[in-house]
């Protein structure tokens, strides 16, 4: 599969031609082939777009916007690979174009290409702009962001695709198609295409850049799926700064990792890369700063450390940020470091943080002898891992014995399977069951991520393990389903709080869990 350099669905289908198995076919509504139909179109019309921009960009009417190319050091290669193109000044020469491959207008509009003008009909959305053809992760065109060539030219600097029914510009990043395959082991967040685009070029194809908007939660979980560690290159200047620092909030909320490179004494990574070349931007890399310290180094450039006022004003907002830390490890191993750095006696900042969490309702923190492990953290990650693993056996069993959901349904619901990919799966496969048309391809085919395709494949090619008798085979399967309520009740109690409908929820299961431990469950 990685060889060849193709999807799990793709490897799959590969192999069953090459053995001569014919794979079942997924079924679809009407609806649902509606809607895969109109997305389809539209997807081919982006397609198209890109096309007659790339052409027009290496025609004579792209003469301006190839030596704008030039201008900004790109090669060729690096121009083809993404795909860059040039919106002639006239507009409707892509609407020609178009008609011309069997699209109308309301298609053309649709995907955001074009707009209605009262006066004009419909008009184009970009013109006289190089052009960015925006990939989703399967290389497909979902949208385009165009930049004008001179401060003299009119329009904002940055044009960029309104959201459509194939662009989600909260859950997608410019790049991430190539940077996904990169295998770095982390992913650079840049501001702009052109940082992207340079990035790639000097070797770093781990680039990736948001969609014309500030960072998102919905872009910090596609990052998730491949890496936890992302390097922010935000631009250097005061508006970069606050974007890093709210980018720094959303991937710790995220459960990532991230760090700074130091773009000094350059704006951004295009500028540094042109300046100081492919090496020095590897060095500011490998020392890039954590994130956190980083944040601690930005707040200290607000107060006055020489006025006794200022510098406890700056010790109590430490000691706030650092109640936001759910880890005592990780909370003391951070103690430690902004109490060596800033000269705070390491005593002193740790009464401080447990006071500011009385105060503010933060996270309890305990004066106790310090860990010296990360014994917590592990058995945390094990209880999770476990209630992972049940998850996937329990679907497993249901796939090799269906019959046993109508027993069962009565005590698991959807909710139970608390994990995201889990939960997609047990929802979709308990609606076929009732069906009676359970069909592993079309819950395959649900996923587009390649990890995800295959991390659903597994629950149907995984074998349970061999018992010998009736009564064993009985009993593994109730220790499983007791296990997966168990974590579900253990779950929600967590997330509850005061919560009236959680808190519900979490009784409720409470009531299931203890009526299912008595109840004995026949395979037959």
């Amino acid at each position: 599969m990685k060889y060849e350099n193709c999807t799990f669905l793709e490897a799959v289908k590969i192999l069953a031609e090459k053995v001569g198995v014919a794979l079942p076919q997924p079924e679809y509504s009407e609806e649902a082939k509606r809607r895969d139909s109109r997305r389809q179109r539209l997807l081919e019309v982006n397609k198209e777009a890109a096309k007659f921009y790339y052409i027009m960009l290496r025609n004579e009417r792209g003469i301006r916007a190839k030596e704008y190319l030039d201008k900004r050091h790109l090669s060729e290669d690096v121009c083809k690979n993404f795909g860059l193109g040039y919106a002639p000044t006239r507009g409707e020469e892509l609407l020609a174009y178009l008609h011309q491959k069997g699209f109308t207008d309301d298609l053309v509009r649709d995907v955001g290409l074009a707009k209605m003008d009262e006066r004009r009909g419909t008009t184009t959305q970009f013109w006289n702009r190089v052009m960015f053809p925006i990939q989703d992760i399967n290389h497909r065109v979902i949208g385009f962001g165009g930049r004008i060539m001179s401060s003299e030219d009119s329009g904002p600097k940055y044009l960029n695709s309104p959201e459509t029914e194939i662009f989600d510009k909260s859950r997608n990043l410019y790049g991430m198609n190539y940077a996904r395959a990169a295998r770095t082991g982390n992913i650079i967040l840049c501001e702009g295409y052109m940082d992207v685009i340079s990035m790639h070029q000097a070797g770093f194809t781990q680039a990736v850049a948001s969609l014309g908007t500030a960072f998102t939660p919905g872009q910090a979980g596609l990052i998730k799926k491949y890496t936890r560690e992302v390097l922010l290159a935000y631009d250097s200047d005061e508006a970069g700064v606050k974007a890093a620092l709210r980018a720094i909030h959303i991937l710790r909320d995220a459960g990532m990792s991230g760090r700074i490179i130091d773009m000094s004494p350059y704006k951004d990574p295009d500028e540094f890369i042109k300046n100081l070349g492919q090496s020095a931007f590897q060095e500011r890399i490998d020392n890039a700063e954590n994130a956190f310290l980083f944040e601690i180094r930005m707040l200290e450039r607000e107060y006055d450390l020489n006025d006794p006022e200022g510098k406890t004003n700056f010790h109590s907002q430490i000691a706030r940020k650092l109640c936001d830390f759910s880890e005592d490890v990780e909370r003391e191993n951070y103690l430690e470091a902004i109490a060596d750095k800033y000269h705070i006696g390491f005593a002193n900042l740790r009464k401080l943080v447990v006071n500011m969490a009385a105060k503010t309702g933060g996270y309890a923190v305990q004066i106790t002898e310090r860990p010296k492990s990360g014994i917590q953290r592990r058995n945390k990650n094990t209880s999770e891992e476990n209630a992972k693993k049940s998850q996937r056996l329990l679907l497993t069993w249901l796939t090799d014995y269906p019959q046993l959901y109508a027993k069962i349904k009565g005590y698991l619901s959807v909710e139970d399977f608390t994990e995201e990919l889990y939960r997609k799966v047990a929802k979709r496969m308990f609606a076929d069951i009732e069906r009676n048309e359970l069909n592993p391809a079309s819950i395959i085919t649900m996923f587009e991520e390649e990890k995800d395709q295959s991390e659903a494949a597994s629950l149907f090619t995984t074998n349970l393990p061999e018992l010998e008798s009736e009564q064993e085979k009985e009993k593994a399967f109730h220790d499983i389903l007791v296990s997966v309520k168990k974590n579900s009740y253990k779950y929600y109690v967590a997330q509850s709080g005061t919560d009236l409908s959680a808190l519900s929820k979490v009784i409720e299961g409470k009531k299931a869990l203890e009526e299912l431990s008595k109840t004995h469950i026949s395979l037959n």
